[in-house]
């Protein structure tokens, strides 16, 4: 197995690794996501016994959560992920 082969296997490792990481986030998002939606009194009555905000406030930090998270999940995951599969497409082309 040459040089070339040994980094094209590494490079499908990484995009296996990064799309499956990828999907994990997108679940944990649904997930928190589904629980703002559903159950959002029950959620809010026990965060505000642990820390002083108000209802607003509370709805502002977990649909701000969301947003960054899903931000951070897509600049961290989904962006190399595709990088690696194109760059991957690319070179089988040119072969």
């Amino acid at each position: 197995m040459d040089n070339e082969q040994r980094n094209y296997i590494t490079l499908e490792s990484v995009a296996t690794i990064l799309g499956g990481a990828f999907l994990i986030n997108v679940a944990i998002i649904l997930l928190w996501f589904i629980i703002v939606l559903i159950g959002p009194d029950w959620m809010y009555c026990i965060t505000s016994k642990w820390f002083s905000v108000s209802k607003h406030e509370f709805n502002l930090i977990n649909y701000g959560g969301i947003a960054f998270y899903k931000v951070i999940n897509i600049v961290f995951f989904l962006c190399p992920y595709l990088s690696i599969k194109f760059l991957l497409r690319k070179k089988k082309l040119n072969n």
